[in-house]
């Protein structure tokens, strides 16, 4: 059942059942049902509030919630605060994602400039944060932003395949209902490649060992810290053919400082193939009360995770070039 299926069936239960559309009704009974509907509907906007970007559950929450507020004072003020807040946190996100969008563009443009004019090669990481410390702060700040824009129902909805039996043809596919849980997973590969492409471009081994040496010290910080998402995208853009085949430059690098970051596991790509082998071994048409509290749990656990807040001063000088720096892929000519 998709979400404006559910919100229109309980505007139905609410209006036709408690005859809050009936100017006769009872004024008692709608005194006690009122604050269970505003707690449902504050905690569905609070909780999934991207669920509201689909007009039919604007429509209908405006819809129930007008109903509530003509009975009493009290319930107009919550109702209005109720909604303010979901308009902020819709407005936020289109914020956040045309900020994306600019970040995606200016990369890619910038891509295109050292392709066709070699010569204007950018800084490397170093020269513009020398310091390990400094820059697995600035990682983790944007770890968090990308963390804190995923809705939790994301994660159900990208497991989701359509039922072929199923003949309704909005289903999921009408709207991009993944873009932040994407958006994380595409930083992740970023600043993989980012690793990659700043180990590779010094034309020196032994200013290439010196960049490696420079990413296992933030791999380590970040450890420190307990930023293992970022962490293990370094150790992966390490890992990555064009690099770990610099044997040269290798035997230049003080590897026993590397040993200890073995043994981390990503938090993140954990969180996801936990929900994602719990979805596959459940994967039939039947109800599976097990399979839903497993999942309720997974995501309860990465709703605390959303409610850090990242201790550390931004540097937008360093931000600016983790997000906009061009990097390589494997499959760059």
């Amino acid at each position: 059942m998709h979400p404006y299926e559910l919100m229109a069936k309980v505007c139905h239960l609410c209006v036709e059942h408690q005859r809050l559309n009936d100017p006769n009704s009872d004024k008692n009974q709608i005194r006690k049902i009122a604050p269970k509907i505003l707690q449902l509907l504050t905690e569905w906007t609070e909780t999934f509030p991207y669920d509201f970007r689909d007009e039919r559950m604007m429509r209908n929450l405006k819809d129930l919630a007008h109903r509530i507020a003509s009975g009493e004072e009290t319930y107009r003020k919550n109702v209005q605060q109720m909604i303010q807040c979901l308009i902020r946190k819709l407005a936020a996100l289109s914020q956040y994602e045309e900020v994306l969008a600019k970040i995606s563009s200016t990369s890619t443009d910038r891509l295109t400039v050292i392709r066709t004019k070699p010569q204007s090669i950018q800084r490397d990481i170093i020269t513009v944060c020398s310091d390990p410390y400094t820059l697995a702060q600035q990682l983790t700040h944007i770890e968090l932003e990308r963390l804190n824009y995923i809705g939790p129902e994301e994660f159900v909805q990208a497991f989701v395949q359509k039922d072929p039996l199923d003949n309704d043809k909005s289903c999921y596919s009408e709207r991009k209902k993944t873009r932040n849980l994407e958006a994380y997973v595409e930083w992740f590969n970023r600043l993989s490649y980012l690793v990659a492409t700043e180990i590779c471009m010094p034309v020196k081994k032994k200013h290439r060992a010196r960049m490696i040496e420079y990413f296992i010290d933030v791999a380590r910080e970040c450890f420190n810290i307990g930023n293992f998402n970022s962490l293990m995208a370094i150790i992966s853009g390490m890992n990555m053919s064009p690099v770990s085949r610099l044997k040269k430059t290798w035997a230049k690098v003080k590897t026993a400082k590397f040993d200890v970051l073995e043994i981390v596991i990503p938090f993140f790509s954990l969180l996801i193939k936990d929900i994602y082998f719990l979805n596959e071994g459940c994967a039939n048409r039947l109800p599976n009360g097990h399979k839903f509290w497993e999942l309720a749990k997974q995501v309860s656990e990465f709703m605390t995770w959303k409610q850090v807040e990242c201790p550390f001063e931004r540097d937008r000088k360093i931000l600016q070039y983790l997000l906009t720096v061009p990097v390589f892929s494997e499959d760059c000519e």
